[in-house]
C-alpha cells in the first residue's frame, strides 16, 4: 500500500502519512513494519490493514472498470466482455471480503 500511495523517490514519508490520514494507521506503525522492526501485529492492527488494503484493492479495481470503458468507447467494436465481467467478478469478491471482515 506504501508503494501504491507514493509519487515516487523520497515519498514515502508522505504517503505512510496519507495513509495515516485516510486510514487511521499509525505512521510509526506502518514505518516498523515496513522496514521489519516489528516482531508481532496485534489482531486489531491486522484488521486496520487488511481493511485498507481491500479499500485500495476496490479502488484500484474501479479504476480498471473505468479504463475499460474508455477502451469500450474508443473502440467500440473491441471485444470487452470478458474483462468487464472478470473485473466486476472481483469487485464482488473484494466487497464480500469487506464485509467479512467487519
Amino acid at each position: 500500500m506504501i508503494e501504491r500511495e507514493s509519487r515516487g523517490w523520497g515519498d514515502t514519508t508522505n504517503a505512510m502519512k496519507r495513509l495515516n490520514r485516510r486510514y487511521g494507521l499509525s505512521f510509526w506503525t506502518l514505518n516498523n513494519l515496513r522496514i521489519g522492526r516489528s516482531k508481532t501485529v496485534d489482531a486489531g492492527l491486522f484488521r486496520r490493514i487488511k481493511s485498507a488494503y481491500l479499500d485500495v484493492c476496490e479502488r484500484q479495481i474501479a479504476n480498471l472498470q473505468h479504463e475499460l470503458t474508455l477502451e469500450k468507447m474508443g473502440t467500440p467494436n473491441a471485444p470487452m466482455e470478458d474483462f468487464e465481467r472478470e473485473a466486476a467478478e472481483l469487485l464482488a469478491k473484494v466487497r464480500e471480503a469487506k464485509k467479512a471482515a467487519e
